[in-house]
């Protein structure tokens, strides 16, 4: 099987026409960007409600809108990147981020509030991964794994960059001065460097397949067998991704272990991410696309049920978290090559945003859904770590379904030396 040659990626230099400032921009933006608007709320949440009065249900239904919004907003956000490139939709959604983060900290309300977070959820979509993929999976093409590695490894970096900043600033300034801060920061960081550095030409796609009817093939596609299993996988993976996450914390207090152990454990975990996406690239020219789906997500099953049933001691389960880390980092660039690996570049931006936004939704209830399921009918955290299992040995089974080959005038097939090479 015909695999991408991956040299030269991670700086540009392998081919002139890939700009050599885009990479270390990205960088640069996808570590503020992420920072700011997405790991900056967690750590002043306690502190918003304490001085509003509004419950932790209200704050935290207001960032859960943001991400839902970014969910639907991805679909013509990718329109436009397939068209027109990254530049104004980047710069665009950084201008838009520093207004919203600006209104969210002069809400006089909750409702202020929340539309503070609806504006936040529509530069989400402009801004972090999603643009930020199709930028480097249209300039670099075949070469694209180890480029899009880079960025996700600065991107791993963004809560501990700005978790620790934001906590500073907390310290000496209310939560409404912190977030004015850190829109200054945002601002001048991010809208600049959009600008500038994503000025070069936007490559022509490579043609899609037409279908027998003489249509483009991205409706085709998006209607398609494969896509909607690939889809349905990539969604019941990523809910049970993120409600391990957020779940982690207290099934380990509920094992004994302390808070802070906890949290370190979690942290760990973040470490155990950025290492698991050093990894990516090895086992992208190793394996084909559907096989590589249903090994990471068994291996996300895997690391879930343990959780579940190992009961000690903490520092095994810690192991298990850092694991679930390395795991969690590869499903990222997992997602962010499914569409490319499978039906290539063209119309990348529309078909990733289609194939991404139900996860985005199941990313966003996932919190809500594993407290309730835990606190409810599976009686703690280690029934819904078991059931959390469950759903990603079912995404295993709708992954390798989604491989299977079609009959002639089907869709394409979704392995195979054109499917892996991008073209």
């Amino acid at each position: 099987m015909a695999h991408p040659d991956t040299r030269g990626a991670a700086t540009g230099t392998g081919d002139r026409s890939r700009p050599r400032a885009v990479l270390p921009a990205l960088c640069v933006t996808q570590i503020t960007g992420w920072g700011i608007v997405y790991y900056a709320f967690p750590v002043l949440l306690s502190r918003i409600t304490a001085d509003t009065g509004w419950s932790a249900g209200t704050v935290t239904a207001a960032f859960s809108a943001a991400l839902l919004v970014s969910a639907a907003a991805g679909v013509p956000v990718g329109r436009v990147l397939d068209r027109r490139g990254p530049r104004a939709v980047m710069t665009g959604g950084s201008v838009l981020a520093v207004l919203a983060l600006l209104t969210v900290a002069a809400a006089p309300g909750p409702v202020v509030f929340l539309a503070g977070w609806t504006a936040a959820g529509v530069a989400m979509a402009a801004t972090f991964y999603h643009p930020a993929f199709a930028a480097v999976t249209r300039w670099w093409g075949p070469d694209r794994v180890r480029a899009l590695t880079v960025v996700t490894l600065a991107g791993g970096l963004a809560s501990t960059v700005f978790a620790p900043l934001t906590a500073a600033l907390a310290e000496h300034l209310s939560w409404r001065a912190t977030y004015a801060v850190l829109a200054l920061v945002l601002a001048v960081v991010t809208v600049p460097t959009h600008a500038l550095a994503l000025r070069a030409p936007w490559p022509p796609a490579p043609a899609p397949d037409p279908d027998p009817g003489g249509r483009p093939g991205a409706p085709r596609t998006a209607r398609s067998r494969p896509f909607l299993l690939l889809a349905a996988a990539l969604t019941l993976s990523g809910f049970a991704m993120y409600a391990v996450v957020i779940g982690l914390v207290p099934l380990l207090t509920e094992r004994g272990a302390d808070t802070t152990t906890a949290a370190w454990a979690l942290g760990l975990g973040g470490a155990g991410q950025t290492l698991g996406r050093t990894l990516y690239a090895t086992l992208a020219r190793r394996t084909g696309a559907t096989a590589r789906t249903a090994l990471l997500m068994a291996a996300g099953g895997v690391t879930t049920a343990a959780l579940a049933l190992v009961p000690g001691p903490v520092a095994v389960l810690v192991l298990l978290a850092v694991l679930a880390g390395v795991v969690r980092g590869n499903l990222t660039l997992l997602q962010a090559t499914a569409v490319s690996d499978r039906w290539g570049t063209a119309d990348y931006g529309r078909l990733s945003a289609l194939l991404t936004a139900p996860a985005t939704v199941a990313a966003a209830l996932a919190p809500w859904v594993g407290a309730a399921l835990a606190g409810g009918p599976l009686g703690g955290y280690d029934g819904l770590f078991v059931a959390l299992a469950a759903c990603s040995a079912a995404a295993v089974l709708l992954a390798l379904a989604s491989g299977r080959r079609t009959p002639p005038g089907g869709a394409p097939p979704t392995d195979g030396p054109r499917a892996v090479s991008g073209h």
